[in-house]
């Protein structure tokens, strides 16, 4: 069938045009080569295709039967490849991303609305979940791409670090006296502590931190909602394990202040993950080449 499709496509340029010169010159061909390219359909198929006449040539029934098909066949194929074209120009297409409900809103939002400004014709497919969530969205072939709190231990995924984050104490302005001087751990983990429910990734990496230097977290609030956190703090209820990126506007404004420790938490990374060694969607593709140029 494949080796047919050129003599398919000939065939129905001679159909349209009921001469084998005019074709010759439309397909860039020589007229010898068109008439031996009929023949030799003629032949696969065993029969009879045009009627050679003095003006040109016309369709027999079985050549008016065949090319209704051929019509409808090539049409189809055109149709296809000016899809794949879309595909190409990222006129069209999918773009599926796995994401938390915080990371979404303090550091991907800007990059969703330059990528749908510029492909408006790709529809952005948003997955929310927990960072182990995000993983298995992505394994299961539910998303293209993740973006995730660092660090992430899984073979099958590709990781890239995009944007450096520090992890900080807050408070409000009933424990602002705390906030004069740096105070040590031991004195930290005596205070009234709000942290991210327990299967945050940022909630394992600073619990880790603590272990490691023997102590053990036990919050007064566990809460599953960043921007509650932030509240929660403000009002006094606690001091807050946040992100210093996410949480500008509220030091900014003085509603939280940081609490300076003695030894500071390691910096971290958000980063894109996806399926290693599986080659990425042209919009996904360009969806990471943004934010990495960014």
């Amino acid at each position: 069938m494949i080796g047919s499709l050129d003599l398919y496509r000939i065939f129905n340029v001679v159909s349209k045009n009921n001469s084998f010169s005019k074709a010759a010159h439309e397909l860039y061909m020589t007229q010898s080569a068109v008439s031996q390219a009929i023949s030799k359909l003629e032949k696969e198929l065993d029969i009879q295709l045009f009627y050679r006449t003095s003006k040109g040539v016309v369709l027999t029934n079985e050549g008016s039967l065949l090319n209704e098909h051929v019509n409808s066949a090539l049409g189809i194929i055109q149709a296809a490849e000016d899809k794949i074209l879309e595909f190409k120009s990222l006129k069209t297409g999918e773009l599926r991303i796995g994401v938390g409900d915080t990371i979404s809103r303090y550091f991907l939002l800007p990059y969703l609305e330059e990528f749908r400004t510029a492909y408006p014709g790709v529809k952005l497919t948003i997955l929310n979940g927990t960072t182990t969530e995000i993983c298995e969205f992505i394994k299961s072939g539910k998303a293209d791409i993740g973006i995730c709190n660092l660090p992430i231990q899984e073979e099958n995924l590709q990781v890239i670090p995009c944007k450096e984050i520090q992890d900080i104490f807050v408070c409000g302005e009933k424990y602002k006296k705390i906030t004069e001087k740096p105070i040590s751990l031991e004195y930290l983990m005596r205070m009234p502590l709000i942290f991210l429910e327990k299967k945050s990734n940022s909630r394992i990496y600073v619990e880790n931190f603590l272990k490691k230097r023997g102590f053990q977290v036990s919050p007064v609030f566990e809460l599953g909602s960043y921007d509650l956190l932030l509240e929660f703090t403000k009002i006094n209820l606690g001091i807050a394990c946040v992100t210093k990126e996410f949480s500008k506007d509220y030091l900014n404004s003085g509603n939280l202040y940081e609490v300076t420790l003695e030894e500071t938490i390691p910096k971290r990374n958000i980063g894109i993950c996806y399926l290693r060694n599986v080659p990425l969607s042209r919009a996904a593709k360009r969806f990471v080449e943004r934010i990495n140029n960014s």
